[in-house]
């Protein structure tokens, strides 16, 4: 089974979820995917580093097995996943207490 598949683009949904009830917008905001295409290459450099000494192994039957050079594709979906989530959470957060405590 490819549990590590499964995870990673179930966590890609929530993340899109969040999104979505948070009514945080991410998803059709320009900065945010100029932000992800900054972190897409980032995790490129190193997860590219870590897999390629390896210092970090995957087990083949946990994932796809495709590759972009040394990266399962799997990663990427999951990095995407992280911080969408978490750039959700900020601004919804940001906004709440914001109306609060103005200053």
């Amino acid at each position: 089974m490819k549990e590590y598949t499964i995870l990673a683009f179930g966590s890609a949904a929530v993340a899109v979820l969040f999104d979505y009830f948070l009514r945080t917008k991410l998803l059709v905001n320009k900065k945010f995917w100029i932000f992800w295409a900054v972190m897409f290459v980032l995790i490129f450099i190193v997860n590219g580093y870590l897999t390629w000494r390896p210092i970090v192994q995957y087990g083949e039957e946990y994932y796809l097995g495709i590759r972009l050079f040394t990266i399962p594709i799997e990663d990427f979906i999951y990095g995407f996943s992280l911080l969408t989530m978490n750039i959700s959470l900020w601004e919804y957060f940001s906004r709440k207490f914001k109306n609060k405590f103005p200053s």
